[in-house]
This record gives structure tokens, C-alpha cells and sequence, in this order.
């Protein structure tokens, strides 16, 4: 085989960009760490409604071809998604861990062609056992927002099953993809969690294990939340005007960390070009650091990291019942233009899966 049906982008835009085609090239191994997964599910994430418009094209051809060597400078035609769940079809010669047969669960980067296709390519490094207790439909919604809440609690953060209990975590943007994630994560790391939400999905939370609710609607959210006691960590999924006032909520001189998932980073670089973009990204960081260190508190940027050894830890972790998806909807292969205008609309109570494999 040669070819393989596949959503497709062949220029920036809005929803009518998205093309299906039965002729997209068929992946193929460049590299001896790398498998071919068939593609069973894939879910849809913010970044993809970005991408789809162009947001973050320099810094991502940048890393797909640093050298310039392609010919042809042109990522088209490009393929979305970034979740997957689907099982192994073929393994490169370096591979050991996987083999043909093996279902299998990732989060495949930005800079590589998606998982809306029949099959995708992935570095054997990007790649997990896929959970046991969960079908592809439910595995497909966890991969990505569970690999960035993972980078910006865990690996920006400095929070793990040792050090979290009894931790007082605020969560800003709690009722998407990365916040569900979030606050049964802290929670299974024994954290008092506090899920800052709209009012329709208070009871959703409290089901995944929030111990307060706020809802942002309900009034001036900064005072309410100021009558809380201080907090240790905040993870901010919202950005904007909260980076102007969230920092005052922390304990002071006690290590407490705010770690914003909202940078900057490829804005800058889209306008500034590569080199001017990260410095001005860098001036930006840095000042913002030193400024709330010389207050007593971590201001910390974080992005996703694709990295099949933290899906092992979080496959654990639902397998013991500790995390569960979130999922708002399926919708068939045929699909997925209807899919991206579900997540565009927003307010949607966790994930927008798409089964692949249905011939529906």
C-alpha cells in the first residue's frame, strides 16, 4: 500500500481548509526508534483548532526541517491530531519494547504529521502501553492534556505522589482537557484542590474530586478567591488578565509555584521570526521570573512534552481507577469537520474524540 485515507490541510484557515482524501502518502519508517501505529481513535485539542489557522507554523517548520533540506519548502499537505490510540503494525530495527499487534496509546508532537489518518508514524520514545481498563474511544482523549498537565504539575511544577499531599493546588480553566486532568491528578497526589470553572460543570468536579468550586461567573473572581486561604501551587490553563493578580494568591517565601500553560513562545516567533522571537520571548520570561522571585514566589512557564515513559505513569494511574477520561462527545471519521466546529464553539465538558476505525 501506498496511500491511506486522511484528513488534510493544504493551506491555513478557517474549517473549510480541512479536506478528506484517499490518497494521503502512507507513513513510512525513516528511522530504526520509530513505529507505525493503526490509528483506532484521536481526539481534538486546542491546538489543532491553532493550528489549522496557522498559529505557531514558523517555530513548527523550523523543527521540521532546521537544515532547509527539502526541496520543496511546504509542510502541505498536513494531517491534525495529535492523540492516538491504536495498535502496533510495524517496528524499526532499534525497536525492543513494542512489536506488531501491541495496543498502544500517544501524544504525537506538533512539528510531525497528525492522527487523523489511518495510520500514523511515531518515535518509539513517544509511545506507551495503552491502559488496560480503558477502549480506544476512552484512551484516544487523554494522551495530550494529560502529557501538558503532566509537564506544568510535574516536570515545571516539581509536584509528585511524595511531596503533594495535603498541598493546597488552585486550578484557573479546570472544566477543559487539561484541567479535568489536572485536578485528578493533584487529587490522587492527596492535594486540597480548588477548580475555578463556569457554574454547569460544578458538578462535574466535584465527581473528579475537587474539593472547593468557583465559578467565575458568579461575581468578581479575584475577590472570591481572595477569601480563600493562600495556595502552594497554581496551575493557570486561562492566561490573560489572572498572570495580573493569581501570583497574590500564593504563600509567600514558602516555595509556592504559578505555572501558566499560556506563553507567548510561538505568537513571537510568528511575528518576529525565528531568532527575534526568542529572544523576545526570553527577555520576557526572565523579567517576569526575577520580578516574582524578588516577591517570594516561582512564576514558571510550561508546554507539552511528548514522552512515552510519563504515559506509563499515567496509564498506572488510571488503571488503579485514579484518573478517568473526561469525554464530551464522539464523532465518526467522516466527520471531523463537524468535530473541529464542536470544539470551536467551547464550553465543552471535557474531550472531541473521533473514532477512526467505524466505518460510519
Amino acid at each position: 500500500r501506498s496511500v491511506m485515507p486522511s484528513w488534510v490541510i493544504d493551506r491555513y484557515g478557517r474549517n473549510d481548509v480541512l479536506r478528506f482524501t484517499r490518497d494521503m502518502v502512507f507513513p513510512i519508517i525513516h528511522f530504526p526508534n520509530e513505529v507505525i501505529i493503526k490509528v483506532h481513535a484521536a481526539s481534538l485539542n486546542p491546538i489543532d483548532l491553532s493550528m489549522r489557522s496557522g498559529y505557531g507554523a514558523t517555530a513548527l517548520n523550523m523543527k521540521r526541517d532546521p537544515l532547509k533540506l527539502k526541496s520543496v519548502d511546504t509542510e502541505f499537505p498536513l494531517t491534525l491530531g495529535r492523540d492516538v490510540s491504536g495498535i502496533i503494525m510495524e517496528c524499526g530495527l532499534s525497536v525492543s519494547y513494542f512489536k506488531p499487534g501491541d495496543e498502544v496509546w500517544a501524544a504525537i508532537p506538533p512539528w510531525k504529521q497528525g492522527t487523523l489518518s489511518e495510520f500514523v508514524v511515531a518515535s518509539g520514545n513517544e509511545v506507551s502501553f495503552k491502559p488496560k481498563c480503558l477502549s480506544h474511544t476512552e484512551a484516544a482523549s487523554l494522551p495530550y492534556v494529560g502529557l501538558t498537565a503532566w509537564s506544568a504539575v510535574n516536570q515545571v511544577g516539581g509536584l509528585n505522589r511524595s511531596n503533594c499531599s495535603g498541598k493546597r493546588v488552585l486550578i484557573l480553566g479546570a472544566s477543559g482537557g487539561v484541567g479535568t486532568f489536572a485536578v485528578q491528578l493533584v487529587k490522587a497526589w492527596g492535594a486540597h484542590v480548588t477548580a475555578v470553572c463556569s457554574h454547569d460543570a460544578s458538578t462535574l468536579m466535584k465527581k473528579l474530586g475537587a474539593d472547593d468550586v468557583i465559578d467565575y461567573r458568579s461575581g468578581n473572581l479575584e475577590e472570591q478567591l481572595k477569601t480563600l486561604p493562600l495556595f502552594d501551587f497554581i496551575l493557570d490553563n486561562v492566561g490573560g488578565s489572572t498572570e495580573k493578580w493569581a501570583l497574590d494568591l500564593l504563600k509567600k517565601w514558602s516555595g509556592a509555584t504559578y505555572v501558566t500553560l499560556v506563553t507567548p513562545f510561538l505568537i513571537n516567533m510568528d511575528k518576529l521570526g525565528v531568532a527575534d522571537g526568542m529572544l523576545q520571548t526570553g527577555v520576557t520570561v526572565g523579567s517576569k521570573t526575577l520580578k516574582h522571585l524578588f516577591k517570594g514566589v516561582h512564576y514558571r512557564w510550561a508546554f507539552f512534552m511528548p514522552s512515552g515513559t510519563s504515559l506509563d505513569e499515567i496509564a498506572e494511574l488510571v488503571d488503579s481507577g485514579k484518573i478517568q477520561p473526561v469525554i464530551d462527545q464522539v464523532f465518526p471519521f467522516s466527520e471531523v469537520p463537524k468535530a473541529f466546529l464542536k470544539l470551536e464553539g467551547g464550553h465543552a465538558r471535557g474531550k472531541t474524540v473521533i473514532d477512526v476505525i467505524s466505518k460510519k
